[in-house]
């Protein structure tokens, strides 16, 4: 999957989920400062994201996460590390 692929993914959830207009959801955008995203509204965001990984995801990887950019990141290295486990 392509960070693209990713991002676009990203902005369907803020979208639909918390409606959040599209405009405002840009790569560096901050979660908590530019689109009202709280602790409990990034778990819920993590729930939906699950699919994309194929995996759990460990709330470890998204300690640092604080842009829209950082979230694409930090799932790309998740699906990277998974197709690689899965060739």
């Amino acid at each position: 999957m392509t960070k693209n692929e990713i991002f676009q993914r990203i902005v369907t959830i803020l979208v639909e989920t918390f409606g959040i207009e599209a405009e405002r959801i840009v790569p560096e955008a901050r979660l908590r400062d530019d689109l009202d995203i709280d602790s409990i509204d990034a778990v819920d965001l993590m729930v939906q994201l699950k699919p994309l990984v194929g995996q759990k995801l460990q709330p470890e990887a998204f300690k640092m996460v604080r842009t829209v950019s950082d979230v694409v990141d930090a799932l790309h290295k998740l699906t990277a590390g998974h197709e690689a486990a899965d060739a």
